[in-house]
């Protein structure tokens, strides 16, 4: 099996079933379009304002706003959505961008997130976006996605007379003097199979 060219990713990508996608789900309940004016608001300086035209043409507001939610709806950290959006099919479907699109880095998000915050709309505009699912029967109910990276760590053994103590809520003997040991026992835990 060779590597996979450029039009064998956007054949996959326009075969996904967009039924089985919660963002597909929620991208066609809630009317988007509606948030513009007050997320322009909050963010863009008026063209009065500005004072050149100088710069980078500045991202579609409403897709920041969909960014923002993807980090709420998947408790992602601004480094972890911009990632996320680049490796995900779905979440680049969800932004309505296509594989050869950029994607807004995680300092963007990051500051369009902190503007709504100092706008005082971010809660309002979340406020609207829950009403428009709840009015179509769903529930926006925040999940994860992992950021796991699987180390070795050494092994610490306990001795039977150890773990007593342990249990009894006690430090085991000879371990008082050890204080960055005992920072990095976890004294609750428990195994089992």
């Amino acid at each position: 099996m060779g590597q996979p060219g450029f039009s064998d990713i956007a054949t996959r990508y326009k075969e996904l079933d967009a039924s089985n996608d919660p963002l597909a789900r929620i991208d066609k309940v809630v009317p988007w379009e509606c948030f513009r004016v007050r997320l322009e608001k909050a963010w863009r300086v008026r063209r009065e304002d500005r004072k050149s035209k100088a710069g980078r043409k500045p991202w579609d507001a409403v897709l920041m706003f969909k960014a923002i939610v993807l980090c709420a709806l998947y408790n992602l950290s601004d480094d972890q959505a911009e990632y996320q959006i680049r490796d995900r099919l779905s979440f680049l479907r969800f932004l309505r961008s296509a594989l050869e699109d950029r994607v807004p880095d995680c300092k963007t998000i990051w500051m369009d997130r902190e503007q709504l915050a100092q706008a005082d709309v971010i809660k309002s505009l979340f406020d609207d976006f829950d009403h428009y699912l709840k009015g179509h029967g769903y529930l926006a109910m925040g999940g994860q996605i992992i950021d796991a990276s699987i180390v070795p760590v050494p092994k610490q053994r306990n001795s039977r007379d150890g773990n007593a103590a342990i249990r009894s809520g006690e430090v085991p003997e000879g371990r008082a003097d050890q204080t960055a040991k005992l920072r990095q026992k976890d004294t609750d835990v428990r195994w089992t199979k």
